[in-house]
């Protein structure tokens, strides 16, 4: 259920304004409507929440090995970090230790340095590769024969430029690739038009490398400091935290409006709430008026779904979305047909028990982490070692030993792709149903429900129009009536009389809204499609493996290596498919049928959140 609203209007004496706030925070029951801030304080508290998070950022990308790219701006650029040349390689390592800002300075520095270091490892290598066709030799000849009279210039020109000799000019040619010519002019005068001069190094070529490998491991060492560093990663999260609040905090102070001795704020609070909010202003001598929400106000959103399904706001909020107020909390219908498109996607029970057991390991490492992520994962995992055990797809294999009647239907050789689609329009068909019986129950007695009736009847017409255009049955003859009854009660019943002026237009995109109803019904074939696909990556890449030609002592390695990457990016596209379909399947097709626009925003109450760690 979608938990209903009051508006709250607070007020109290001005000089206690912090002293309110932070009681009501202390109660952690009201969402706040919060404005924009540019107070000092504001601001400075969200500088230090900016470093606190990049300090932790540079740690987990360090732990999982994320590659620093050359930049010339950036965070790295930091007051009081500045290095260059020798310092970079000599000076020590500062030690993340001593309290959170304390180990926050060490590990920006260390990162400060390593990006230097990365800067400068990336224009030695270009040097390198610029003066590598040169040779190495020695840096300071060419000044030392300037100084005698002897003009020494480097060049590069075009392959198969003809040099035109010259009186007193001596062109050495050192090197060639399939672009350029590498060279140096001795004597007076210009370099030929089509030839490009190029500065002389500030070292040798030797030198050069040298500087390069020193530079490379330097970085090296940093990161590994830097991972060793992640055990602060806990300290950091609190600190984090801990700066959210101060931040929130002095968000809060800054929207609160005064008036002389009167200072009050505005915002929303769980309807059950609002007795706990009145016993505490009444303990505080604060003014409260709580209201139900005007026509045009729009309330945050708050989710109470069954206890079973309550895991589901954790994918809500992953993916930040959230019915509007007025609308239904569909966790239900959807964990329940996410369940199943999952699984479907995914294709393979092995697939299935690998996740089940990923998901355990993690949970093993991480016992404090928010419990709802884990929950849901358990749940997609069976779901999918279940469609494992109905389709008999274990790691893209299908071991007859297993087979059943649902797989020996599912991968029928003849008749089993009619089956798979026939099995997705069903589901699609079912999964639309469920949202447009649900909104004729609601709507029940208005005479608006007859509407969602022919609906019904529509969205099983155009079922039995895709089974029929793919050729699973032909569709049976009493449809076509259910068909034009239900036509008939959508214009009858979509309006009122009194709506036509204002909303006639409904009426105008019928007939599209209609025809639209069969793609939707067939786009649920992309189960079958993006399975079948999944499976047959896993296919083939098994016969790839096994398919070698070569005897078993020598395909051993190069079998395992391309079952393993084989299955590895099977694996990761399997879930991209599922942030892709699984999802448009709910949150577009379906939340089409029931009325979800998911315009709304969640409900974040204010309250202390380092408590929570």
């Amino acid at each position: 259920m979608i938990v209903p609203m009051k508006h709250l209007t607070l007020l109290c004496v001005a000089s206690m304004r912090e002293t309110t706030l932070e009681r009501l925070r202390e109660l952690g029951a009201a969402h706040l409507n919060l404005s924009a801030s540019d107070s000092e304080a504001y601001r400075h508290a969200q500088a230090r929440l900016s470093v606190a998070r990049h300090a932790l950022q540079i740690l987990k990308d360090a732990l999982a090995g994320k590659p620093v790219s050359p930049t010339t701006v950036g965070p790295h650029k930091v007051h009081g970090h500045e290095m260059s040349g020798e310092a970079l390689l000599k000076a020590p390592l500062p030690a993340s230790a001593g309290d959170a800002a304390a180990k926050i300075d060490a590990i920006r520095h260390l990162a400060d340095m390593r990006q230097a270091l990365v800067n400068e490892s990336e224009r030695l290598d270009s040097d390198i590769a610029l003066y590598q066709p040169f040779g190495d030799f020695d840096v300071t000849l060419p000044s030392k024969l300037t100084a005698q009279g002897v003009q020494v210039q480097l060049f590069r020109a075009p392959v198969n430029t003809t040099f035109i000799e010259r009186d007193g000019v001596l062109i050495q040619e050192f090197a060639a690739d399939q672009n350029f010519t590498y060279g140096a002019m001795i004597g007076p005068g210009e370099l030929p038009e089509s030839c490009e001069r190029v500065t002389l190094p500030e070292a040798s070529a030797s030198v050069l490398q040298t500087r390069y490998d020193e530079t490379v491991a330097r970085a090296g060492q940093i990161t590994g400091r830097l991972r060793h560093a992640a055990d602060d990663a806990a300290d950091l999260e609190r600190e984090v935290t801990r700066l959210t609040d101060i931040s929130d905090f002095a968000n809060a102070a800054d929207t609160m409006q005064a008036n002389g001795a009167v200072a009050w704020i505005t915002g929303w609070l769980p309807a059950d709430q609002e007795e706990s909010l009145r016993d505490l202003a009444q303990e505080n001598s604060w003014g409260l008026l709580a209201r139900d929400p005007e026509p045009g106000e729009t309330p945050p959103t708050l989710l109470r779904p069954p206890r079973l399904f309550r895991p589901m706001q954790a994918l809500f909020d992953a993916l930040g979305i959230a019915p509007a107020y007025n609308e239904s909390d569909v966790s239900v219908p959807f964990f329940c047909f996410f369940s199943i498109f999952f699984a479907m996607l995914v294709g393979d029970g092995g697939y299935g028990a690998l996740i089940f057991l990923l998901t355990l390991r993690v949970r093993r490492k991480m016992p404090k982490a928010p419990r709802a992520p884990f929950v849901l994962l358990y749940f997609f995992a069976l779901a999918t070692l279940v469609w494992g055990v109905l389709s008999n797809t274990w790691f893209g294999t299908h071991p007859k030993f297993a087979d059943n009647a649902a797989s020996l239907w599912l991968n029928h050789p003849e008749n089993g792709i009619n089956n798979m689609m026939l099995f997705c329009f069903t589901l699609g068909v079912i999964h639309l149903s469920v949202a447009r019986i649900w909104n004729a129950i609601s709507l029940f007695p208005d005479t608006k429900f007859l509407a969602q009736i022919g609906w019904l009847g529509v969205i099983w017409f155009m079922y039995c129009m895709s089974c029929s255009i793919v050729g699973i049955f032909q569709a049976p003859v009493f449809i076509y009536p259910v068909f034009g009854v239900s036509v008939l009660l959508l214009f009858l019943f979509t309006l009122k009389r009194s709506e036509l002026k204002t909303n006639g237009i409904e009426l105008g995109m019928l007939p599209l809204n209609i025809v639209s109803a069969l793609g939707d019904i067939i786009s649920y074939v992309r189960l079958f499609a993006v399975g079948l696909a999944s499976v047959k990556v896993a296919e083939n890449f098994n016969s790839m493996a096994i398919g070698m030609n070569l005897p078993l002592w020598a395909k051993i390695v190069p079998m395992v290596l391309i079952l393993l990457i084989g299955h590895g990016l099977n694996f990761a596209m399997a879930g991209l498919s599922i942030l892709v379909h699984a999802v448009r399947l709910n949150t577009l097709e379906f939340s089409n049928h029931k009325g979800v626009t998911w315009a709304g925003y969640a409900f974040r109450p204010f309250k202390r959140k380092a408590d929570a760690t």
